[in-house]
């Protein structure tokens, strides 16, 4: 397990990277690829949507042309607080402190769930996947985007030490464990040479 893999050690990481996140976050996950991953949703209108691990709300920007109902859960308050000065003061979007791995909300609450650069914390990513199949309503879509895992050795060794990353395979094993059915996995990069993404779509079964 991966040193950020711990909730106290990634909330302290995160005190101080909030910062400057929104600065950095561009040259590793961008508006383009946001973009299309939130394709892969297919969003309406009226949809309730659930953004897991928000941050300071890069992700929550990009549901918010989507739809107007957006709920963001994050269990780092530094990160939050950034994400409502954005949109809470408005109230475009309801904040919600708390943990991916036990989601305050009940059973088939959300038309769909996201979460983008947050699973490579958790430390059990099948519990929380199970809690995104618990919240979604039967038969619709989560969406998962996690870092993907480096090919060279080095770098695997240094990723390990880190958080999770993680190949398309363990990718299909955590959600089929879960309990996803039509699941899918499609890599994402911002250019040649930068990290990649892997971005999952799966769907809960119907009941």
């Amino acid at each position: 397990m991966g040193v950020l893999e711990n909730k106290a050690r990634a909330r302290l990481f995160y005190k101080y990277l909030s910062k400057v996140y929104d600065q950095v976050n561009p040259f590793i996950w961008n508006e383009e690829m946001r973009d299309e991953a939130l394709g892969l949703l297919d969003l309406q209108a009226d949809d309730h949507v659930l953004d897991v691990g928000c941050g300071t709300g890069f992700a929550t920007e990009g549901l918010l042309q989507h739809t107007e109902h957006v709920y963001g859960l994050d269990q780092s308050i530094h990160q939050m607080q950034k994400a409502w000065k954005k949109f809470g003061k408005n109230d475009q979007v309801k904040f919600h402190r708390g943990d991916a791995e036990r989601l305050p909300f009940k059973d088939g609450s959300f038309d769909a769930i996201w979460s983008s650069g947050s699973i490579e914390y958790w430390p059990n990513p099948v519990d929380a996947l199970e809690e995104f199949r618990r919240v979604v309503k039967p038969g619709h879509k989560v969406l998962v985007v996690g870092p993907d895992y480096p090919k060279s050795t080095v770098f695997q060794k240094m990723a390990d030490a880190i958080m999770l990353f993680y190949d398309e395979e363990e990718a299909q094993r955590m959600f089929e464990e879960a309990g996803f059915v039509d699941i899918e996995h499609h890599i994402q990069q911002r250019k040649p040479g930068s990290p990649r993404a892997i971005t999952t779509v799966a769907r809960a079964p119907e009941k």
